[in-house]
Order: C-alpha cells, then structure tokens, then sequence
C-alpha cells in the first residue's frame, strides 16, 4: 500500500505541517451527432455541476440529461432536489443556500454558523436520499496549513457524527489557489488526506477535483492511485480554460477515468466543464462519453 494510507496519525499531521506549506472553442466547432446518441450499458455514474450551465433551467438540463445517460445534477439545494426527483435523477453533491468558498471550516469564528447550516443540510440530504454534501475549508489569510488543519478537524467532527448518523458524507473540494481561489487552504491532496486521517471516519472524503489538481500539482493519476482511501468524488474540467475535456486540452481523460475506476471506485464522477459549443448538452453529452472506458 502507499505510505500516506499506512500512516499513522501522528505521521500524517507531521507530514502535513511540514510538507505544505483560455483555452476556448470557437463556436463553429460542434460536437459530433454521435455525442448526443444514448450511452450503452454505462461504466461510470454520471453526473454534472449546475452552475455549468447558466441560463438553462433546471427541468431542461434534467430532461435533455436524462436522454444522454445523465444520473446527477449537483450542486443543487433542498428546494431543487424535488425536480430532479421527478426526472428519476438524484444530487450526487448537495450544498446549501449560502454556500462560501472563502469562509470555511478553517477559522474557528465560522464554526457556529456553518455548524448551523450543515446540522440542516445534513438533515435535508438524508430526507431526500442525497448521498453526500460539500464542504470548504475556506482561505488561509495569513493562518498556517497545520493550524488551518487542527481548526477544521475541531468543526467537523460533529458535524460529521451527525453525518455518520444520517448516512451521508461530508467531502471537502480539492481547489487550485494558482488560478481560480486564490488563498484557498485545501489546495494540495497530501493536506486533505491528512485532514482526513485526523478526522478519521469514512463518512468524511475528499472531492478530487482533476481540472483544479492538474494546476496545482499536476500528476493526477499516480496521486489518484496513492491517495484513493481518501478520496469519495471527481470533477472534470478541461485545462486550460476549464471547457470541454476533450482532445483540445492537455488532460487524457480517458487513461485518467480508467484509473479511478481500477482503484474500485464506484461513486459519481460529475462534468464540471463550461461548455463552450453551442449546444451545451452536445457537449455535455461528448463529455459523458468520453468517461465511458
């Protein structure tokens, strides 16, 4: 087995404090007719970021999805995850109405509010099935990675008891701070498994995101297959530009979702591209099958 999964915790926490420390499509391309043709016998659970698609309502993008093998529209909220029951379809990643990047788990002075918000999202998500809920760590400002560490393990351990009594995961997003989030904590994967090893329960992961990793420390399989105990969701995005991740970027999907799926994984992986075609389900749907290998 790797090292960090035979760690002890003691070593994990060492190792973290010491350790850490446009591209665009012209419009004229369009995906194939082929991309929009209905997924054969699915190898991987399918699922997307609303956000991705502004300006589509949800009921479009769940009935145009279902059609391509879409299963999850995520980053949705209590009030959206009755539409998506109607389509058949479930939130992979549920969320919360005043969701924050930046003011995470991280500083102590916004653990009474979050805690607050995830007793009840939390409570929301087990009601209606939803099988995980995201979490930030928040922005470092001027805060040590280990101190940052100690503060958002101290947070979440009761919100993740209350997570292991209700069935539903709490998984932290793996963030570029290069690029996108400046400042964000949770920016390496060696920091999130070890918060995961202090927190120490499997109802806490992490929420590996390959457009965000592949900026911050690149070598994204061998750190999929190192770090896979600790990791319980994917996003995708093409790089540069987080567009299409087709082969008009530097990132092999394919060999990457082939990866993910020898390690056991069984979860969600969600398309967290802006699409750029015209047709935003075509690209969708090119997506899709792309990560079917």
């Amino acid at each position: 087995m790797q090292d960090l999964f035979l760690m002890n915790r003691r070593t994990a926490l060492k190792n973290a404090a010491l350790g850490i420390g446009t591209l665009s499509i012209g419009n004229a391309m369009a995906a194939t007719d082929a991309a929009t043709a209905p997924l054969g016998a699915a190898t991987t659970n399918h699922s997307t970021c609303l956000w991705c698609y502004q300006g589509m309502p949800l009921e479009e993008l769940a009935e145009r999805g279902q059609d391509i093998g879409l299963k999850s529209i995520e980053l949705t909220t209590v009030d959206q995850w009755p539409v998506l029951k109607n389509y058949g379809m479930t939130c992979a990643m549920g969320t919360h109405g005043d969701f924050s990047i930046g003011d995470g788990w991280n500083d102590p002075k916004n653990h009474e509010k979050l805690q607050e918000q995830y007793t009840k999202v939390i409570r929301d998500a087990a009601d209606h099935g939803i099988p995980s809920v995201i979490v930030m760590s928040g922005n470092r400002r001027g805060m040590s990675d280990y101190d940052g560490m100690i503060n958002c393990a101290t947070g979440l351990r009761p919100m993740v008891k209350l997570a292991e009594d209700a069935g539903v995961t709490l998984q932290m997003e793996l963030l570029n701070s290069k690029v996108n989030h400046p400042d964000y904590m949770c920016d390496r994967t060696q920091w999130g498994a070890a918060l995961g090893e202090m927190i120490g329960s499997d109802r806490f992961k992490l929420l590996y995101d390959i457009y965000h990793m592949q900026i911050m420390e690149g070598d994204v399989i061998a750190t999929i297959r190192k770090y896979h105990p600790y990791i319980g969701h994917y996003h995708t995005g093409g790089v540069p530009g987080r567009h299409e991740i087709n082969d008009t970027q530097e990132l092999n999907y394919p060999a990457i979702v082939r990866a993910i799926h020898e390690t056991g994984f069984d979860g969600y992986i969600a398309q967290e591209f802006v699409p750029s075609y015209d047709d935003k389900i075509k690209a969708l749907a090119e997506g899709l099958r792309i990560c079917e290998v």
